[in-house]
């Protein structure tokens, strides 16, 4: 059973079995890409429960730290840059 919910995609209803696992309906797999044997990574925060593919979880990380970061440094140099600093000073 599936609902719309307006631009930001569509409600689904599942059931989870006595094992744990949850049934993901066909079309959801095929529109996100997830393949039988497929890992899908499961994040719990203050919003409830969020599946994603791997891949899409190591992007998802992948770009927040690439905000973090400025782009035109090296975060290892900066550190080996540090420590040598400090060792200096010893």
């Amino acid at each position: 059973m599936e609902a719309k919910i307006g631009d930001q995609g569509k409600i689904y209803h599942s059931k989870v079995d006595s094992s744990g696992r949850i049934v993901l309906p066909a079309d959801v797999r095929l529109r996100q890409q997830i393949h039988t044997g497929d890992q899908v990574v499961l994040i719990e925060g203050r919003d409830g429960l969020q599946v994603k593919t791997l891949q899409q979880a190591i992007h998802d990380a992948q770009a927040l730290f690439a905000q973090l970061a400025p782009l035109d440094v090296l975060l290892s140099e900066e550190l080996i840059r540090e420590r040598r600093e400090e060792a200096e000073s010893e």
